[in-house]
């Protein structure tokens, strides 16, 4: 659900996929309250969420972030696609319902105004280890309501580039992957990709890369089905795949796009989870004109039943501080030489180094930039530090002594696991090197917890 004028022309472009699309035989499942099942062979569960908790109770705060609102602040207006609806926080928009399913409910007051719930992951580095591949899975039953009265409605199971956090305009070129969406209540998914630059560009935006299918079997709106999506980078040419129950419907390789886009795309820290139901906007209203209508029925839930994060192949997700790939997350706790800072639980997920101050330093040894070069660092950070403390993040090669090649200024983000990427500019980097990350204050106190660190071309 990017921010752009959005899909206006791909929905027009796959409607036809969608008109075509014939169910196949195939065992839904519908019953709720199934567990995550277990993790398959040759794959390892690195995260996932299965919603128990008290009804009418938020998604845990640990794993999610709760969207309100109309746009992120300083985003763009609506969401940027056109959706009317406000995100709010209220149980009777978004709660788990005690039987272990999250509910997202558009609802509708007396004077036609909408709500409905939004979260996204507060792990933003979901991607495959150097060299093998990530799924990404959810169980979900799309709101079930048809007709004239699902005009409007608009699910998705989808996620975003990490470096989307704090900027809200680098839309699409740092990749956007949706796993389901649906429209108005017709029986297909939608698997799309969105990448490079808006309008046009190597993903044809605003309409992206996409396809559609029926759901197997039971209808999508009737039934529970199992969504995945899979970036493999042990294949070859490198792939993105989608799969309804086990069925693959859609798939993107890197020989369809250039090397840049490509790598803009996949190379940065990783994705973030989204999970929503918004009214109107243009994908529905390019399939039935303005949406919602008087007709359309309020308070016809989505229900997620879990979801989850798996890796295969390649090594590690979180690699460890020696050999590690320059494009994959460097987790500060793994490095291999360290002063200043403790090590800690992260809210968002794993260990970070909190609290750290002048003087201190990470040290990533042989670090493999490749053949490509690279032109950005990204720092996971969070910092709790007072009234004018602040300090720097800065990036060198070979010594901690050496000069940077690049920095960013950090002070209070609002706390120290309140975390968020901030980005910076590097000199060219090629090849392998021992990375030394160091922070630098005029100030005693420390300044800056760290998560993770990346870089990207």
């Amino acid at each position: 659900m990017e921010n752009s004028s959005a899909r206006r022309r791909r929905v027009l472009a796959v409607a036809s996929a969608l008109l075509v699309a014939i169910p196949v035989a195939a065992s839904a499942t519908t019953s709720a309250n199934a567990s995550v099942p277990p993790t398959p062979a040759g794959w390892t569960r690195v995260w996932s969420d299965d919603f128990t908790g008290s009804a009418g109770s938020l998604p845990s705060s640990a794993d999610w972030i709760v969207d309100t609102g109309h746009s992120y602040p300083g985003g763009p207006a609506n969401w940027g696609t056109g959706e009317i609806q406000n995100y709010t926080s209220n149980p009777n928009n978004l709660s788990v319902d005690g039987a272990g399913n999250l509910r997202i409910t558009p609802l509708r007051d007396a004077a036609g105004n909408w709500t409905s719930g939004r979260i996204e992951t507060r792990r933003s580095d979901f991607r495959p280890p150097a060299g093998g591949k990530v799924a990404i899975e959810g169980r979900i039953q799309m709101p079930n309501v048809t007709g004239d009265a699902a005009l409007g409605y608009w699910p998705a199971f989808w996620t975003l580039g990490s470096p989307y956090r704090g900027n809200y305009w680098n839309w699409p070129g740092i990749g956007e992957f949706d796993i389901m969406e649906n429209v108005n209540g017709i029986n297909s998914v939608w698997g799309v990709l969105h990448c490079g630059v808006a309008p046009g560009g190597p993903c044809n935006e605003s309409t992206g890369i996409g396809n559609s299918r029926a759901c197997p079997g039971a209808s999508c709106q009737s039934a529970f089905h199992t969504y995945r999506f899979e970036w493999d980078e042990s294949s070859n040419p490198k792939a993105l795949r989608w799969y309804v129950d086990g069925q693959q419907f859609h798939s993107v390789t890197a020989a369809q796009l250039d090397a840049t886009t490509w790598n803009n795309m996949t190379s940065h820290a990783g994705h973030f989870i989204l999970l929503n139901v918004a009214m109107g906007g243009a994908f529905p209203n390019a399939l039935a004109g303005s949406t919602p209508t008087a007709a359309t029925v309020p308070g016809r839930s989505m229900l997620v039943d879990y979801v989850a994060v798996y890796t295969a192949g390649g090594g590690t997700t979180q690699p460890p501080g020696d050999g590690g790939s320059a494009y994959s997350s460097l987790q500060a706790e793994s490095a291999a030489e360290r002063s200043g800072g403790t090590v800690e639980t992260a809210s968002e997920g794993g260990q970070a180094v909190g609290q750290i101050g002048n003087g201190g330093y990470l040290k990533f040894s042989g670090v493999n930039f490749g053949s490509g070069t690279a032109r950005q660092f990204v720092g996971r950070v969070a910092s709790g530090a007072g009234s004018g403390v602040s300090g720097l993040v800065e990036v060198r090669l070979g010594s901690r002594t050496a000069a940077p090649i690049g920095s960013f200024a950090v002070g209070n983000t609002g706390g120290w696991q309140s975390w968020r990427s901030v980005p910076a500019n590097t000199s060219g980097v090629t090849g392998t090197h021992d990375v030394y990350v160091t922070f630098t204050s005029g100030q005693p106190s420390p300044f800056v917890s760290v998560n993770w660190v990346t870089f990207a071309q």
